[in-house]
Formats: structure tokens, sequence, C-alpha cells
């Protein structure tokens, strides 16, 4: 009964985390007014759920036979790795900057789904649950990219009423969500559809897209429902396009690459593999050619080259890092909200929003009173552990990732998301979103469970 609880219990949390940037915004709105800063007991749902799942193993647990509760403690290479990485935190955190808060910050990007991994894999997952979710997550990901197309056409007075900030492409920690971005210097929509930001979407994307890519090959094969299985991947794949989120287009390849190569004979694959690479060629220099601003992007691609070699730079300068939360996105919550402008753009437009720092070729123009705190971003995540936790906790984190995708390589459809995202990691924080880290977390220990077995 209780297994029943805990699995029905995680099909409703994996399947609302992609609203969940929605359900706060729309929720804040309806319970405190339009403007207000997202409240703090609808943003916390989902590790609320997350906590009664572990609260349920626990019972499990308990009341588990003897011999089972033996099994399920015996520790393995990615215990040790996780418990390495939470005494290297506190530790690191100690003899540097003792801020608590931050550290909490810091706790729920880096570790909360870690510990989920820790706590669910010594659970007994059934053939019920690891089918279903498989289906939660396609049919989910079906009607988040519906609406995120439909949102390249929807007003701005739809979004306000929804709940959604009037400015775009900004974050402000304690404002409303913006509701699109645009691709630099253009009027370009970046769509998020119900997710909080393009690439959060992209990425979490790539969730459905794997299984559509699987499931599309199984269609190809017995030649059933077919063309239902290339509209939607086709769907999925017309959505991860038009978040424009460079990232999420070469995990969304990568993932195709891998399952050609891991499933079709060398030489086929190598010929698939030419023609899916000049097509895609193909469609980046029409893009390129039509809309340039959509692919370039010079200072997007520079902050790419530029911080993660600043970061490496810092990871040198201080071996046993500087402290949970001190970079990436817990940085971002803690930070004012900066907006960097090149040399001689007008800042003018900002002037009626003293919480924006405004800064002109790099030197502040707004506010001339005091001196901002941006957020430290990174645009690595190996190397955000680098810099929180140190050289040793940059490598236990990579002993870790590579851990897993060794364990789900070629037996697992888990396998092709997990590799994807941690392709984009080397690019984006990419695990900064919950609905792609607790689902994704999730699913890792459910097939790693199985193969406890």
């Amino acid at each position: 009964m209780l297994q029943k609880i805990r699995e029905h219990l995680a099909l409703i949390l994996i399947g609302l985390l992609p609203l969940h940037a929605l359900i706060v915004t729309a929720g804040t709105k309806h319970l405190a007014g339009y403007g207000s800063a997202p409240l703090l007991a609808l943003a916390v749902w989902k590790e609320a759920l997350l906590g009664v799942l572990f609260i349920l193993a626990a019972l499990e647990w308990c009341l588990s036979k003897r011999e089972e509760k033996m099994a399920s403690l015996k520790i393995d290479r990615f215990d040790y790795f996780v418990i390495l990485l939470l005494i290297l935190s506190a530790a690191v955190t100690v003899f540097t900057h003792q801020d608590w808060k931050l550290y909490a910050v810091g706790f729920k990007y880096d570790f909360v789904p870690l510990i989920a991994f820790l706590i669910l894999r010594r659970c007994e997952w059934s053939k019920w649950f690891r089918q279903n979710v498989l289906n939660v997550i396609l049919a989910i990901g079906g009607l988040v990219a519906l609406y995120g197309l439909a949102t390249l056409f929807l007003p701005a007075a739809f979004f306000r009423v929804l709940g959604y900030s009037d400015l775009h492409s900004l974050y402000l920690p304690d404002a409303p969500l913006a509701a699109f971005q645009q691709v630099g210097g253009s009027s370009i929509r970046r769509i998020q559809s119900t997710l909080s930001g393009p690439n959060q979407l992209g990425l979490w994307l790539l969730l459905p897209w794997s299984l559509g890519v699987v499931t599309l090959s199984s269609a190809w094969r017995s030649k059933k429902q077919l063309p239902v299985w290339i509209t939607y991947l086709l769907l999925i794949g017309a959505a991860i396009i038009f978040t424009f989120s460079r990232t999420a287009w070469i995990a969304a390849a990568s993932i195709v690459i891998v399952f050609i190569v891991l499933n079709l004979p060398w030489k086929r694959a190598i010929r698939q593999l030419v023609r899916l690479f000049g097509v895609a060629l193909m469609a980046l220099i029409v893009l390129a050619v039509v809309k340039p601003e959509t692919v370039l992007r010079f200072a997007s691609s520079r902050d790419h080259l530029l911080k993660p070699l600043a970061a490496a730079q810092s990871i040198i300068a201080h071996p046993f890092g500087q402290g949970l939360g001190v970079a990436g996105p817990a940085s971002n919550r803690v930070s004012d909200a900066c907006v960097f402008l090149e040399e001689g753009s007008d800042a003018s437009w900002a002037s009626d929003r003293p919480d924006l720092c405004v800064f002109v070729g790099g030197e502040q123009v707004q506010p001339l009173e005091r001196e901002c705190n941006c957020p430290r971003i990174i645009e690595n995540w190996y190397l955000q552990m680098g810099v929180e936790m140190g050289l040793l906790g940059f490598f236990v984190y990579l002993a870790l990732t590579l851990g897993v995708l060794f364990q789900l390589a070629a037996t697992s459809v888990v396998f092709l998301p997990f590799f994807g995202l941690s392709i984009a990691a080397l690019l984006l924080h990419a695990w900064e979103g919950s609905a792609i880290a607790y689902t994704l977390w999730i699913l890792v220990s459910v097939e790693l469970a199985k193969k406890k077995d």
C-alpha cells in the first residue's frame, strides 16, 4: 500500500514539475495581487511533495524485513560520491563564507536532487510505475510543447492576465517571472511555455525528445502508429528550436547521434549521421542568413567562453573551494538584477526601474549611489562545483556523472536524456531547473534500483 501511494505521488510530482513556474506565477497573482514576489508557500510545493516521498520510503524501510533493511543499507560508489560531496560542501563553507542562508540556497540546487537519488534508489519500483512514468512524460511533453508554440503568437496582455511581468528577458528575484525572453538585439521571442525560461524549457524537453526518439525507432520497425510518432517528434523538435537555446539544440542533436551509434551497424550509422549532419548544417546556414542574430549572438557566445575560463582560474586560485552558493543559480537568487549593455548603448529605458543594476561597456551607470552585487554565473555546472567545493568537489561530481552514465549506457532509455543533460552542463547551469533535475534523478533512481534486483 505504501509503495502504491509513493508511486502515485511520484507520478503526480513528475507530471506537475514542468508546470511549476506557471502555477506559482498565476497562484501568486490570485492570492497576493499582480506584481507581487512569488509566494514561498507556493514555490516550495515540489520540495514538500518530495519530502513526503522520502517519509514514505522511510516508513517502507521500517516495515520491511531485517534482511531487506540490511541490503538497502549497503553503500556503493554512488553513495560514497554523494556523501563525500555533502561533507565537502559543509567543510568548505565552514572555512569560507559561513553564510548558512546562502548555503541553504546552494544546497537546494546542488543537493536536493542528489538526496532524492540517494534515498529513492533504495525503494522498490513496480513495472506499472516504470511504464506509466514514461507515458506521463510523453503526454505532458506534448502539451507543454503545444502551449509553448502558441505563446509565439499570444499578446502581452494575455501573459499579464496570468500574472507575468511586463518586462521581458530579465530575471528579478523579488518580482513576477517574465513571460518570455527575446533573442539579444531583436524582437524575436524565445518560447518558455510553462517553465521559467527558454533554456529551462529546452533542457526539460530533452526528456520527451529522448522518449520520442526511442518510440519512433520502435514504431519504424513495427510500422505501427508511425505517423503519430513522427508528428510527435516534430512537435517536440519545433518547440526545442523555438527556445533558441543553442545548448538545447546541441544536447538534442547529441541524443540522436548517440542513439544512432548505439543502435545501428556502424556502416549504416555513419550514413545516417552524414545525412543528419548535412540537413542540420543546411538548416543552420539558412537560419544564420535569414536571422543571423538567432545563431551567432556574439555577446552570449563570448560569455560561454570567458565565464568558464574565469571559473577555471578561480578554481586554481582557490583549490579548496569558496563555499556552497557563491556561484551559479544560488548566486542569482541572492544578488542584484544586473543588465550588461554594449559600449554606447542607451540605458535610459531602465531609469524608472531603480531595482535594476545597469552596466554599459562594463561601467556601472545605474544606480550611482551604491556598488551592485551581480550574480556569479559560470555557464558550466561542473566548474560551478569546482568553484564551490574545490578541485576535489569538481572531480567527485565528474566521477558521479560518468559513473551513472556508464551504469545506464546502452541498457536504459534514461541514458539518453541523462547524456544530453550532461553535455548541456558543459555550457549552462543545466541542473538548475527543478523540473529536469528532480525528474531525471528520480528516473535514474528507478533504473539503478532495478539493476540491483
